[in-house]
């Protein structure tokens, strides 16, 4: 089919970009495997398949995902500090595959097409990722193109790339420098990219599902085990939907009953399956619960029986991510016994995703510190890094994870160990003499 015969200005106007149903993926893939010269090879992380057409007949094909773990030119065009580059790394998206049907022959509309595909990419990736994309860029083999379409649509040439490729985890060269094109998503976007001091701007939206299917099927191994505490009748929304619901809006950064309940809402019909949430068999859709249901069944729910099988399902689930563990108490405001005092937890949380893998009550008339190795006994600790502050500097402790545990720990050591910190303080007094002025 030539569209070629149709006016150009017209059919131009009549193109559209969409994302890319789950149902045509296939097609999608299969598409690029035939006609890209670089064919289809999967993408790690988060991605954006679109696809242009006009009249219902697919024009164009882009795929965008994540960003080049490094790219100088790019990074020099942001102007971000690389303390600041790690944290931001996320909000640029990476074009990793442009293809353009070959029964399309219509001047102009490779440019036309990538405009309407950058337009609408924040949004889109808003929608299925829960953040926003502020730039984006693209590598361009100059042996096969020259790069038209992308300055015709307003993007920048920055440079070449040095033409290295990543390769088992590290790096191979290939001798095949790319043009490297950039350009801004929306207005400001490097001033907000590149900025030491986070935007609200960059917070804006619900966290999506972060769990993959087979973290879910494990997880709903786990929730079976929790008691239903519920009567049979008049039971709508499912044990294991209700708690899947609440551990996964959690994970995916929800901290409230309303934001896990607006999280459940915004999910997509394809998470909410993934989710057991309740098929309405006269909408033929899936039926999130309201805040007041999430409520009351996470309050009649035994907390203890949920806290010990998700800690356990959460320690297991990141476990081969090697993330160190910190131990903090906290006291549960508004919560006391009845004698009066105050409820104090002592929680085991992972350093950089901030998720509590376990946690235990202090007993009335003790304190955290016989508490720590109840709280880290049953959890799976070798290899791992322990954390604590100066409270938990304790030699049992420390004999204690690194003997049984296999563990390692770093402490904190201030003025309630005087000698340890004495010698700490001589030891690196040591460390900065000339070797002829140390001490034997």
């Amino acid at each position: 089919m030539d569209l070629g015969a149709a006016d150009g200005s017209a059919f131009l106007r009549s193109v559209t970009v969409r994302p890319c149903g789950r149902q045509e993926l296939r097609r999608f893939r299969e598409l690029l495997g035939e006609h890209h010269y670089l064919g289809y090879r999967g993408v790690v992380g988060e991605s954006v398949a679109h696809v242009a057409e006009a009249g219902g007949q697919w024009l164009a094909l882009l795929l965008w995902a994540a960003a080049a773990f490094k790219c100088a030119a790019r990074d020099s065009w942001i102007g971000w500090h690389p303390a600041v580059q790690w944290q931001r790394l996320h909000l640029v998206a990476n074009n990793v595959r442009f293809l353009v049907l070959p029964v399309v022959a219509v001047p102009n509309l490779a440019s036309r097409v990538l405009g309407l595909s950058v337009r609408r990419l924040s949004r889109d990736w808003q929608l299925t990722w829960g953040h926003p994309i502020l730039a984006v860029e693209t590598f361009v083999d100059p042996a096969r193109y020259r790069g038209s379409c992308y300055r015709g649509a307003g993007w920048d040439e920055v440079g070449l790339t040095r033409g290295f490729a990543r390769c088992s985890g590290g790096w191979k060269r290939h001798g095949n420098p790319k043009l490297i094109f950039v350009r801004d998503v929306s207005r400001g976007a490097r001033r907000l990219l590149s900025d030491p001091i986070p935007s609200q701007r960059l917070g804006q939206g619900v966290a999506k599902m972060k769990l993959v299917d087979n973290e879910l099927a494990s997880l709903q191994q786990v929730l079976r085990q929790i008691p239903d505490p519920r009567k049979r009748r008049g039971i709508r929304h499912s044990k294991t939907s209700l708690l899947a619901i609440s551990v996964a809006a959690v994970v995916s950064g929800a901290r409230s009953l309303e934001a896990i309940a607006q999280w459940a809402r915004e999910c997509t019909q394809r998470e909410k399956g993934r989710l057991f949430f309740r098929w309405d068999s006269r909408t033929k859709r899936y039926e999130a619960p309201s805040e007041p249901t999430l409520r009351r069944f996470l309050q009649s729910v035994d907390a203890e029986t949920v806290d010990k099988h998700v800690s356990g399902w959460l320690a297991r689930l990141r476990r081969d991510r090697d993330e160190p563990i910190a131990i903090d108490g906290k006291a549960l405001r508004g919560a006391r016994r009845e004698d009066g005092t105050v409820v104090q937890l002592l929680s085991a949380v992972l350093h950089s995703s901030g998720i509590t893998i376990g946690q235990k009550e202090i007993a009335r008339k003790s304190n955290e510190i016989p508490a720590a190795a109840e709280l880290l006994r049953p959890l799976d600790l070798e290899g791992r890094c322990v954390t604590a502050d100066a409270l938990h500097t304790q030699i049992p402790l420390a004999r204690f994870l690194v003997e049984e545990k296999k563990a390692a720990y770093c402490f904190t050591v201030k003025g309630n160990q005087p000698t340890l910190e004495s010698d700490i303080s001589h030891l690196f007094d040591q460390m900065a003499l000339p070797p002829s002025s140390r001490d034997d």
